[in-house]
């Protein structure tokens, strides 16, 4: 076979960041004003999760509000949050948001002319700023984007995270490739860098059923662990409640529930009631398993959204409200302000990732992580809604502040129970097709799981026979190559802390286990030689 031609670029930089949501676009600006920096990411700026993000964005109305945040935040982390780690953040959150409007985002205002806000599942008050109606992501992600378009970091797209450069110990650069062009070469891009931030989202594509776009494959988690730094709560995966089944599926956002909207099932009975008093506006985990009974009770048929008396709700047309979950409802043939919307679960946002403190530091020297790539705690066992596009923007500025002022040390968790991890008992390579790979991993480690299931699921996951390894410096391999690699490696970590949590917590529920700890340790994995 021929191999292509290589053309390798070094650069020297500051700050390398990897991933273009709110957090890595948030990091690039803010490290911008101190020194030079290459924001790479493998697709186009802002074309991530943060774009899709339809309910809005969670701050504290004033500091009155703060204690009632953080209360909320740890409520829905079922005891597993950090309370610093909470505290820091919803304290951060105004000041933050406000910094966001500056950068161009125009949230939605009320009829009083100051910030309308909207109530989602487990806010103890309406506190998620919106922008669009429903489609504040898109408006964060271009607005940041614009910026940093506007300003002196050096962008490169279409360009994927090969692996990260360690020197005795500590994180030192990264190997970016990006595709073959006209002139068949592969374009490998070595960046030496004082720093490195990883911001490269989840990992939704490990699920059959997911609100993520495509280029959620786990790349940085995948090339963190590699490296050997920390990883933690995989076990902890969020399954939005509402997805519309359809044949074209999207996310109904939470705020629709917020107005008003009611879940019925296959007989059109109010189930939610049944399980928690707060019905639909209970924590997600509580939502999501909840439809998975109603649809097995009735043979899997969907449950439905019943939206149609929201527009009474909110005295003005559903439309105006939520014009993005209106157009996507009428090209699906649903009217939502007469016709229920049949909705299913779907998988959503990783509350697990690389191990940091609160802002943003690893287990690696010169390796620092921010948004959904990230695990510091502030999730917990459950995500609050709207608290993800919070803890990307803020930690995407705490990191630069953490670098500039704090220097490359690595942060320890001797709280933190580890799980060392031979590397030979890891998958280097996909040996499993990414449908099946999908396919198991919805069935067996999806919203309700038991022992049998995941072990079927890391007999898939455990390559027969020895795979060829893909390594970094391989850089003639593919980019779905390269992400079918990062998936196996974390679907593979994500069923072994399934498996050892022989509890029930949060997101994560054990049918043979399905009651919680009195008292809930995090565990950390970790790659050893």
């Amino acid at each position: 076979m021929n191999r292509r031609r290589e053309l390798v670029e070094e650069l020297h930089v500051d700050v390398l960041v990897v991933g273009a949501g709110i957090a890595g676009l948030t990091a690039a600006l803010e490290a911008a004003h101190h020194g030079s920096v290459v924001l790479a990411t493998k697709t186009e700026l802002g074309d991530g999760s943060t774009h899709y993000a339809q309910g809005g964005i969670a701050s504290a109305v004033g500091p009155q509000d703060v204690p009632a945040h953080v209360a909320d935040t740890l409520a829905a982390g079922a005891g597993l949050s950090s309370p610093a780690a909470v505290q820091a953040l919803c304290e951060a959150g105004p000041a933050a948001v406000r910094v966001l409007a500056e950068r161009g985002v125009e949230f939605d205002r009320g009829a009083s002319g100051g910030w309308a806000l909207g109530l989602e599942a487990a806010h103890s008050t309406s506190r998620i700023l919106h922008a669009g109606g429903d489609r504040t992501g898109a408006a964060i992600s271009a607005a940041l984007a614009a910026a940093v378009r506007r300003s002196d970091v050096t962008i490169r797209e279409q360009t994927f995270l090969a692996g990260l450069r360690t020197d005795g110990g500590r994180v030192v650069g990264a190997d970016l490739v990006s595709g073959a062009e006209e002139d068949g070469a592969t374009h490998v891009l070595r960046v030496h860098a004082g720093a490195v931030v990883l911001a490269t989202g989840g990992a939704g594509q490990l699920f059959s059923h997911t609100t993520n776009p495509p280029v959620a494959t786990a790349d940085g988690l995948a090339a963190a662990f590699r490296a050997g730094a920390a990883v933690a709560d995989l076990e902890f995966f969020q399954f939005h409640p509402t997805v519309a089944a359809v044949a074209h599926p999207f996310l109904v956002s939470e705020a629709v529930r917020g107005e008003g909207a009611v879940l019925l099932d296959a007989a059109g009975e109010r189930f939610t009631l049944r399980v928690d008093p707060r019905a639909e506006l209970a924590p997600r985990d509580v939502v999501a398993r909840a439809i998975a009974a109603a649809m097995a009770e009735h043979g899997g048929k969907p449950v439905v959204l019943d939206a149609t008396g929201v527009a009474a709700t909110l005295g003005k047309p559903f439309a105006q409200r939520f014009p993005g979950i209106a157009q996507l409802c009428r090209e699906s043939g649903i009217d939502p302000e007469t016709t229920p919307i049949p909705v299913t679960p779907a998988a959503h946002y990783w509350m697990g990732g690389i191990r940091t403190d609160a802002v943003g530091r690893t287990t690696l020297p010169g390796l620092w992580a921010a948004g959904e790539v990230a695990c510091s705690g502030v999730h917990g066992a459950n995500r609050l809604a709207s608290n993800s596009l919070l803890e990307a923007l803020v930690t995407g500025g705490q990191v630069v502040r953490d670098i500039r002022e704090n220097g490359v040390a690595a942060a320890e968790f001797p709280e933190d129970e580890v799980v060392e991890v031979p590397g030979a008992a890891l998958p280097v390579a996909s040996h499993v097709g990414r449908r099946d790979l999908q396919a198991a991993m919805w069935e067996h480690a999806g919203v309700v799981r038991d022992d049998a299931g995941l072990a079927v699921a890391m007999k898939l996951l455990t390559p027969q026979e020895d795979p060829v390894e893909i390594l970094s410096e391989d850089l003639d391999v593919p980019r779905h190559t390269r992400e079918d690699a990062n998936l196996v490696l974390a679907a593979h970590l994500l069923v072994a802390a399934a498996t050892a949590r022989e509890e029930s917590l949060g997101a994560h529920f054990r049918s043979d286990h399905p009651t919680a700890p009195g008292h809930a340790r995090r565990r950390s994995f970790r790659r050893i030689p």
